[in-house]
């Protein structure tokens, strides 16, 4: 896994869990990121990550059924 250094101006109220959440729920909506991945980013297991990413504006909709089933199942 790579390192990312960023300088977030003081005026962003945000924390490093909440910049951790956007920047893994993005990455998962835009299919760069598996669930599982977008999870540890965020430091969550599979459940939680899925249970706390609505409050940051994403959502776990999978492409097909079966991967919607696979998700569930390995959450």
């Amino acid at each position: 896994m790579k390192t990312l250094t960023l300088d977030i101006p003081d005026s962003v109220d945000l924390n490093e869990h909440e910049v951790k959440m956007l920047l893994a729920g993005k990455l998962y909506e835009q299919g760069k990121l598996t669930l599982g991945q977008a999870a540890q980013l965020a430091g969550l297991t599979k459940r939680a990550f899925i249970e706390v990413v609505g409050k940051y504006g994403f959502t776990i909709v999978s492409d097909s059924v079966e991967d919607l089933h696979s998700d569930i199942k390995n959450a």
